[in-house]
């Protein structure tokens, strides 16, 4: 069960912010984009499945189109050669968007000290939540979701209009 969000409460009626409201809907309705490659697409399919169940947290479905998503998940090794594409998928991504990088691969590189691995995703898109592990259990993978949730509940309707997220998105290239 959700828990309400602060307010006034009595018989027959309930009344909140606006702010509390839109974050309940967001954070209980979030749709992950996975975007996984190598070991760690594997748990993540395994954070899926029944066992783990990553549908009781609101993210049964999966969208596969950018423009449906509201995280992006970014799991395993990613290809300099990878990166345009990660950065083109989080461009055609709606606001308000969010990114959970998964795996040791995605978030510094990983293993691939090499000059084709991308050292971390940070490095062109911004990223919200980081799940560590080679490869990571899918039980941090649903923490890093909570976490996710946790930061749409928590945002306000107008944090993304406000100039320190602009000079954020300024600093990858992003306008």
């Amino acid at each position: 069960m959700v828990e309400s969000p602060p307010g006034l409460e009595g018989q027959g009626f309930f009344a909140t912010s606006l702010d509390s409201l839109v974050g309940l809907a967001r954070a209980n309705s979030l749709w992950p984009l996975p975007f996984a490659t190598s070991c760690c697409g594997i748990e993540f399919m395994s954070t899926m499945a029944s066992h783990y169940d990553i549908g009781r947290f609101g993210a049964e479905r999966l969208s596969f189109s950018a423009r449906q998503a509201d995280v992006l998940m970014v799991m395993g090794t990613i290809a300099k050669k990878m990166a345009p594409v990660v950065k083109q998928v989080y461009l055609q991504m709606a606001e308000p968007r969010w990114v959970l990088s998964v795996g040791a691969c995605a978030c510094s590189g990983g293993i691939f000290d090499t000059y084709s691995v991308l050292q971390g995703i940070d490095r062109i898109i911004p990223v919200d939540v980081y799940v560590p592990g080679c490869p990571p259990r899918p039980e941090q993978i649903l923490d890093g979701f909570m976490q996710i949730q946790e930061l749409a509940k928590k945002e306000s309707t107008r944090r993304r209009n406000m100039p320190e997220y602009k000079a954020l998105l300024a600093s990858y290239g992003i306008e």
